[in-house]
């Protein structure tokens, strides 16, 4: 029974030894994950940064004050401004931002000592700082220009609110304008005029359509009947040439100028009425009055001839 208390004095000790050491080692030791740093501070004072790895502090006089993310991260909301046009309109904002990754030349000059030391709630300054660029650079637009030129615009307040940040440590990477709204009078009013312009549009090029159409159908029309005067122009010349070469060749036989022009006529008559018999689309047919001599026939002939004729001797017609 002594040798048991004995042994049990002794390994009681080692046991708290053991648990002390393994707490302290445990208090020293830590892993910092990738893309992210820790600050340490010693005695509630900066000491240094460690970055991603195995790392150690000395346990109660070290203490890890903040891990610090230097992933890049995205912040949205809105923000309502107002037109140089007097349209209050509704924007949706979304801001990408990161802590400044350099050390600088001490480390009171870095980016992540600058994150947590600098500005309580940097979140939500760099708003109020892009709110109020926003506000000063959009009152010089109008509502068309703000659709227009929403990307310049979005790149001025990125510029701008970049180097007010910068003095608190982060990269403000980019600033979009995601949306644009408008109150729902100014986009009904909008949508009106958009329909009008394009109902405008098109009946001016319904008009020209049906303008060139005309222009195009009167000029066809111009071309088709000059065509047709020269063909009737022609026709006429050739009827012309072959009566002159019929004429000569009949009065090579030794006939008269009145019978070959009698022979031409009654010639013209038969061919006529052998073009009547054929198609019978003629409405009006001229018979003789006396089919027992053919004479009577030409002399009926180059009487209604005269008769037309306005020095003729009988009626004019």
């Amino acid at each position: 029974m002594y040798a048991f208390g004995q042994l049990l004095g002794t390994v009681i000790p080692v046991v708290i030894v053991v648990i002390v050491v393994v707490w302290l080692l445990s208090q020293s030791i830590f892993i910092v994950k990738q893309q992210h740093a820790v600050i340490i501070e010693r005695l509630g004072k900066f000491n240094r940064i460690v970055s991603a790895g195995f790392a150690l502090k000395i346990p109660f006089i070290e203490r890890r004050v903040a891990t610090v993310s230097l992933r890049t991260m995205k912040n949205g909301f809105n923000v309502d401004v107002k037109t140089e046009d007097n349209v209050t309109i509704d924007l949706e904002i979304s801001a990408q931002y990161h802590v400044d990754f350099s050390r600088g030349a001490v480390p009171s000059e870095s980016g992540v000592y600058k994150s947590y030391y600098m500005l309580a709630q940097p979140v939500e300054q760099m708003r109020d700082f892009l709110t109020d660029a926003l506000r000063s650079a959009i009152p010089v637009y109008t509502l068309d220009e703000v659709f227009a030129k929403k990307d310049d615009i979005a790149r001025d307040v990125n510029e701008t609110v970049s180097e007010q940040m910068a003095a608190y440590g982060f990269v403000l990477v980019s600033t979009l304008i995601t949306r644009i709204a408008l109150p729902r009078e100014v986009e009904d009013s909008m949508n009106q005029i958009n329909a009008a312009q394009r109902t405008k549009a098109a009946a001016q090029d319904l008009a020209e359509a049906d303008r060139i159409k005309r222009v195009t159908e009167a000029k066809a029309e111009a071309e088709a009947m000059e065509e047709a005067g020269k063909g009737i122009a022609n026709q006429r010349k050739a009827i012309a040439l072959g009566i002159k070469d019929s004429l000569e060749i009949i009065q090579e036989t030794g006939i008269g100028n009145d019978e070959a022009n009698l022979l031409f006529m009654f010639t013209q008559w038969s061919e006529m009425m052998a073009e009547y018999a054929r198609t019978g689309r003629s409405s009006t047919v001229l018979l003789p009055s006396d089919f027992r001599e053919s004479s009577s026939m030409f002399e009926q002939m180059m009487a209604a001839a005269s008769a037309h004729k306005p020095d003729g001797n009988g009626p004019a017609a």
